[in-house]
């Protein structure tokens, strides 16, 4: 009689440790199954953003410039103007030039010397002209860590409050209103130096916010009329 107790539970512990393993290898293959397909599905969304991020580059370089904008890209060396490509644009980074009453084409000529460290895709001067830098498709070396995706504009200013004149302002707002039109992107992805580093620049439009909020809407409502 012992015997066959034992027997029973021995064969029920038996039983109950199969039981147990498979439900081991059932729990086993659902996490694996999950984890292969976040993976997979990481992959296919990490693929669509690349080919976007593409896109979006060779959107923006092969559009064709607007008239009021005057190409004057400067020469490749190490510092101002490497030559490495974007690798998405995420934001359009607004600057002032620092140097009060300074030219478009005085700041345009100091990005092309060899031993400058800073450049910008577009500067603006204080009669409203525009000139482009660099190309479209690369690197500026505006906006520290984020020169790798995004577009970066220098703003002249006659003053050393920072503020824009009209006929800056004016061209600003347009110039940005078409790089979002070409890119996709939206007037929330317009951004200051200032948001990525602290540094106060453009430093009128860091001290009043107030006008930069003013600044985002004036482009959003050009935007609307394109």
């Amino acid at each position: 009689m012992e015997r066959q107790t034992y027997i029973k539970r021995k064969r029920r512990r038996k039983i109950i440790l199969r039981r147990f393993i498979i439900f081991l290898m059932f729990v086993f293959m659902i996490v694996s199954g999950t984890m292969l397909f976040k993976s997979f599905l990481s992959g296919r969304i990490e693929k669509k953003s690349r080919e976007e991020a593409k896109n979006r580059i060779t959107e923006l370089k092969n559009a064709e410039l607007p008239e009021y904008v005057d190409s004057q890209i400067i020469h490749i060396h190490n510092t101002a103007r490497t030559g490495t490509k974007l690798t998405d644009i995420k934001n359009i980074v607004i600057h002032y030039v620092g140097n009060p009453n300074t030219t478009a084409q005085n700041n345009r000529d100091y990005y092309d010397k060899a031993d400058t460290e800073v450049s910008s895709h577009f500067v603006i001067g204080l009669n409203g002209e525009v000139i482009q830098c660099v190309p479209l498709d690369e690197k500026s070396a505006a906006s520290n860590n984020r020169n790798k995706d995004t577009i970066s504009i220098e703003v002249c200013h006659p003053d050393k409050t920072g503020k824009f004149n009209d006929q800056t302002y004016d061209s600003l707002i347009k110039l940005t209103a078409w790089l979002l039109e070409k890119t996709g992107l939206d007037v929330n992805d317009v951004i200051r130096h200032y948001d990525i580093t602290g540094k106060l620049c453009p430093l009128y439009y860091v001290n009043n916010k107030s006008a930069w909020d003013t600044l985002k809407a004036d482009i959003k409502e050009n935007l609307s009329k394109k």
